[in-house]
């Protein structure tokens, strides 16, 4: 994607060296999002057998993905502001080194409380793609292309993560086979690649000199921490103890509280954790809410999709009654529109522009989870929705993060692309308790007069979460037409 700009043909000889200077970057920070990917897909087949290895029931393991949600939703936004303190290539190092010792902890775990610290603590590669943003974006704009350079790596690094999501969720599931049943055996797959990612961020990555000379606003985290952690509990105890439970709503109104705490003490303070100022702007507000609203499909969404293909449709008259292979067919072709949506990415921004790409987007995404609620009988109509919404989840992956560097003033572009991941985890973290409400009838039994036979959830709430999936999406391409005309168009020097 060459930039021929007008006139000065010596300015058009630099442009492919510039791409050059930001190619060498990218290269090792696609070994990073690699490594995120083999994280995030490689654990996925082997969940049984940990849970055996724990001696735990099935319904336990949910715990893990609470837990390293709320890790990862503290973690993104402070260190998201620590990279524009101290220096995004820092921060990165940081949370690989935590995660790679998390990694290994995981391995040696041999009870359910080691286990569920280390796997938190994974959570901490949440913040991987906002810092190697901020580094890209920092990189370009010293070059003179911020905006088309950011995308392009955007497209490129979403590309290697969903490429990594593929490679670890097969290896993880043939592993476990060639490995003889050795789980810890298997586990230090992962352990090595996160190791392996500390060397490629310390000798690859370079500072990129971008720093704010701001203050740590201690209190500031805490107040965050506090309530992010009441709003965590809620949900929890939403999943467990159901809506007419008061602990569900005294933990939800107590942590949105003490975060209206944290709004004020924000706004008076000269170097806050997160700037509410740039925050509530014009051009920023639309990206952060369709961020937090994107979680719900993309992060919520999947358990249900994988239990409604495994549900009989000769014992419950729907569903697909697929074996654990089958699931993955779906699995597969969803990960791979991911990837084809990341790398159309930038080619649909360059000529489209950057806002109608996210909205568009986001439509694709209303659509394909739309289409579930008359299509959803066969394997075939199921492809077809989730690919639909795949390739608009991919676009919206690699977009949102380079969407908010091009917002944001230069001083605060690792804040402003860690909130879209630290709010797409929170949105996912309320779609999950939701949908789990659903799907056991707590929700949809009070909608139909009706509950679930044997073991399965009934299909009415399989359809409140295509309706909230789908719905989300299409308020998200309502919501990002509010943003200027042109305000994601960077082109700053």
């Amino acid at each position: 994607m060459d930039i021929q700009p007008p006139g000065n043909p010596e300015i058009a000889k630099q442009i492919p060296v510039r791409w050059r200077a930001v190619a060498g970057i990218v290269g090792f920070l696609a070994i990073v999002e690699l490594t995120s990917g083999i994280l995030q897909g490689y654990y996925t087949p082997l969940m049984t057998d940990i849970a055996r290895h724990l001696g735990i029931h099935d319904a336990d393991v949910n715990w893990f993905e609470a837990a390293q949600l709320m890790v990862s939703a503290l973690a993104v936004p402070l260190l998201a502001s620590l990279g524009d303190i101290f220096g995004h290539k820092r921060m990165l190092l940081l949370s690989a080194v935590v995660t790679a010792l998390a990694s290994w902890a995981v391995v040696f775990s041999g009870s359910f409380t080691t286990f569920l610290i280390a796997w938190a603590l994974q959570g901490f590669y949440a913040v991987w793609l906002p810092l190697e943003i901020a580094i890209v974006f920092s990189r370009a704009r010293k070059l003179g292309v911020p905006g088309p350079m950011t995308r392009r790596a955007a497209g490129l690094l979403v590309g290697a993560l969903e490429l990594g999501v593929i490679a670890g969720a097969l290896a993880g599931g043939a592993l476990i086979g060639v490995f003889g049943g050795n789980l810890a055996l298997t586990m230090t797959i992962p352990a090595l690649a996160t190791t392996v990612c500390i060397g490629a961020v310390a000798l690859g990555v370079p500072d990129d000199g971008a720093r704010n000379g701001a203050k740590i606003d201690g209190g500031g985290f805490g107040y965050l921490a506090v309530g992010l952690l009441l709003l965590t509990s809620g949900l929890s105890f939403l999943r467990i103890n159901g809506p007419a439970s008061p602990l569900v709503w005294g933990c939800l109104v107590l942590g949105l509280l003490v975060l209206y705490v944290f709004y004020r003490h924000e706004n008076e303070q000269r170097d806050p954790l997160i700037d509410f100022k740039v925050l509530l702007a014009r051009s920023m507000w639309p990206v952060q809410l369709t961020a937090g609203l994107f979680g719900v499909s993309v992060l919520g969404a999947q358990i249900p999709m994988s239990t409604f293909a495994r549900t009989d449709p000769a014992v419950n008259g729907y569903g697909l009654g697929l074996s654990a292979s089958g699931v993955s067919i779906i699995i597969g072709a969803y990960v791979l529109a991911l990837l084809i949506g990341a790398l159309l990415f930038p080619l649909a921004a360059r000529r489209a522009g950057s806002k109608r790409t996210l909205i568009a987007a986001s439509f694709l995404v209303g659509l394909g989870y739309l289409l579930f609620l008359p299509l959803h009988d066969s394997l075939t109509q199921v492809l077809i929705n989730m690919m639909i919404a795949g390739i608009g989840s991919g676009a919206l992956v690699a977009a949102l993060p380079a969407a908010a560097a091009a917002a944001a003033p230069f001083h605060r572009t690792g804040m402003a692309t860690g909130l879209t991941n630290a709010v797409k985890t929170i949105g996912g973290s309320f779609a999950s308790a939701i949908f789990g409400l659903a799907l056991i009838g707590q929700v949809t039994g009070a909608l139909s007069n009706g509950a679930a036979e044997n073991f399965a959830a009934p299909l009415s709430g399989y359809m409140v979460v295509w309706v909230i999936c789908g719905g989300t999406a299409i308020v998200c391409a309502v919501i990002l037409f509010a943003v200027p005309r042109d305000a994601l168009e960077d082109t700053r020097s």
